[in-house]
């Protein structure tokens, strides 16, 4: 039997497969859930268990950045325009969203 609380989670949470590798997605605002207006700017924590990652990753997304004040110079293939796989799973929910990875290296 399965618990209420595990078939709707209080927090929201992804388990996630980027490029090969499993890892948990998770949020401390349970207002994620439910209410729209907390998806402009808020924070998501990734952890993968993997030895080269010694603490979880805190994540600012913003859903309301402006693409265009991007350096329209750079071509979209070139690897300043690249982005992790992480922040490329992030964008299937959130489309245009930036990502900022707080200190933390991006990796995945």
């Amino acid at each position: 039997q399965v618990s209420p609380a595990l078939r709707t989670p209080r927090l929201p949470v992804w388990l996630c497969s980027v490029s090969g590798r499993h890892g948990v997605l998770f949020g401390t605002d349970s207002r994620l859930l439910s209410h729209w207006k907390s998806e402009r700017t808020f924070h998501l924590y990734f952890y993968s268990g993997r030895q080269e990652q010694t603490r979880t990753a805190h994540l600012t997304i913003d859903t309301h950045s402006h693409p265009w004040e991007e350096a329209q110079s750079e071509d979209p293939c070139s690897p300043g325009k690249r982005r992790p796989a992480l922040e490329m799973a992030i964008r299937t929910k959130w489309a245009g969203a930036t990502v900022s990875w707080n200190g933390t290296d991006p990796f995945f």
